[in-house]
């Protein structure tokens, strides 16, 4: 039988070049559609499908290869004599290499002005087909999904075969694509249909980078990110400076990231270290507003990482430059701002100018377990209406101190504990496993003093003691979410301090 190989391409890059080498080594080729024009318009001698099925492409080509003629010939074991045998007798030969990448589902679905029409006709269903037989019958079929492989599938070849182990590598590489590639069908008409949490699911991420190590050294790693593009996502940060983000960076960044969203307005620095906020501040400038930050916890600050939602000017740069830091996100830097901070070698400076997108409504937040996957929406709320439950109430410039403290408390592990002033946080108490503790480390670590401050809690206060510890430091409102059956023993409590203490509907527990 003679030597035939398959082409049929969306991506074009390098097919040219490999329909040539193989044109000399004896295969006669066959393709469709675009890819049979590119070929004809290079000169390569190449049949069109039509002669190998006896049927015409038809319904605007959306049939072309869903043929016996195609598929007997990709599917047929080589070693089987009753097989070939079958071949003979059809009249079919035999298909021995498969380059087909499919319709570019994800480039439309990328288009702004994208229907379900368009959506729908970039389905490929010919090329996966081709691709799961021929990648099915691998130990006889060289199968190409990707042009990365072009050039050492041809340097097997020149050599005499492509090895067993090559062909298999080949083979999971066309299973892994059109996973993704149905992942990607499903997952946009998952949205369209409105279904959250659907009975399965599946989900295509595209590797960015391996990583030197994970959470510790003796962990391997990779970071993934989502196959479309994700406006506000770490993924879509420039790095112009410093070694490459390790595992610990990238979750922490995150982390940053999270608590940055819930400042649109005014500017606002968020410091975070192992994956907790250590000092967050918002004021009329970014300088002022890091200067307030670092100085609420310096020492916690010290390797950490920095988040600001406006452009790193000169003076803030100044501020960093003074301290190791190891990451500064931001949506821009001024040309003087990068000229101070690119002199310390290790800082990474990532700009992402869509670092204000607020998280899309149809996002998950997933959670690995062995075995298994939590998945839930992302918590973008962030209370209900104020309920002031005592005789004291706050002033206007303590509840936006309350609202302020919230926020970050909303982004700290469980049980946390914040205590501000002046939108700027004073003490954090974080991942306690009782809720007295993370009252007092909030307390205790204060630089400042926290007479007159505000301190927020994640949740209920289920015992009067967060208050008394409240009370003897002098913090004058408190703000949580309600809701234990003995609320009032708090709220008596405060009473009897002269503390207000406002209840605001949500609870935020952060694992």
């Amino acid at each position: 039988m003679k030597k035939r190989a398959l082409i049929s391409v969306s991506d074009k890059t390098g097919i040219v070049e490999f329909a040539k080498e193989i044109a000399l080594l004896g295969y006669e080729i066959i393709s469709t559609g675009g890819t049979l024009k590119v070929l004809k318009d290079a000169k390569i001698d190449v049949i069109g499908i039509s002669e190998i099925t006896g049927f015409p492409e038809c319904l605007d080509g959306r049939v072309k290869t869903l043929h016996p003629n195609v598929h007997a010939g990709l599917l047929a074991v080589r070693s089987n004599k009753e097989h070939m045998s079958q071949l003979e007798k059809l009249n079919i030969n035999t298909i021995d290499i498969v380059v087909v990448n499919l319709y570019p589902f994800k480039e439309t679905i990328m288009k702004n002005n994208c229907t379900l029409k368009d959506a729908i006709e970039n389905i490929d269903i010919g090329g996966p087909t081709m691709l799961r037989s021929a990648a099915k019958n691998y130990q006889d079929v060289v199968v190409l999904v990707d042009p990365k492989d072009y050039d050492s599938t041809l340097s097997e070849l020149k050599n005499g075969e492509v090895s067993l182990e090559k062909k298999f590598y080949l083979m999971y590489k066309v299973f892994q694509h059109t996973a993704v590639y149905d992942s990607m069908i499903s997952g946009y008409l998952r949205e369209k249909a409105g279904i959250k949490f659907p009975e399965q699911i599946a989900f295509a991420y595209e590797k960015c980078q391996d990583l030197r190590y994970g959470e510790n050294p003796h962990q391997n790693a990779a970071f993934y990110k989502e196959i479309l593009p994700y406006p506000g996502a770490l993924t879509q940060a420039k790095q112009h400076h410093g070694k490459e983000l390790s595992y610990n960076n990238i979750n922490d960044a995150n982390g940053a990231l999270d608590l940055l969203r819930e400042f649109d307005k005014k500017p606002a620095i968020v410091a975070v270290k192992h994956a907790n906020p250590c000092g967050v501040a918002v004021a009329d400038t970014l300088s002022e507003a890091f200067k307030a930050a670092y100085e609420s916890d310096p020492v916690s600050v010290y390797g950490g990482i920095i988040a600001a939602n406006k452009e790193i000017d000169e003076k803030t740069a100044e501020q960093i430059s003074k301290i190791f830091i190891e990451i500064v996100i931001a949506p821009s830097f001024s040309k003087k701002a990068v000229e101070i901070l690119t002199k310390k070698a290790n800082i990474r400076l990532l700009e992402l100018p869509t670092i204000n997108s607020p998280i899309k409504d149809d996002s998950y937040d997933m959670k690995k377990v062995v075995g298994g996957l939590l998945i839930q929406n992302y918590d973008d709320r962030l209370m209900e209406e104020l309920q002031y439950v005592t005789n004291a109430k706050p002033s206007e410039s303590e509840i936006e101190d309350l609202k302020f403290a919230y926020k970050v408390v909303k982004h700290t592990k469980s049980n946390a504990i914040v205590v501000a002033k002046n939108k700027t946080t004073l003490g954090i108490g974080a991942g306690q496993t009782n809720r007295v503790w993370a009252c007092a480390q909030a307390i205790e670590h204060s630089i400042k003093p926290t007479k007159g401050a505000v301190l927020a809690s994640d949740a209920f206060f289920p015992f009067p003691d967060c208050v008394e510890l409240a009370a003897k430091a002098g913090i004058k409102t408190i703000i949580q979410p309600g809701g234990s059956i003995r609320d009032n023993e708090s709220i008596e409590a405060c009473n009897k301090y002269g503390i207000a203490m406002v209840f605001c509907g949500m609870r935020h527990f952060k694992h």
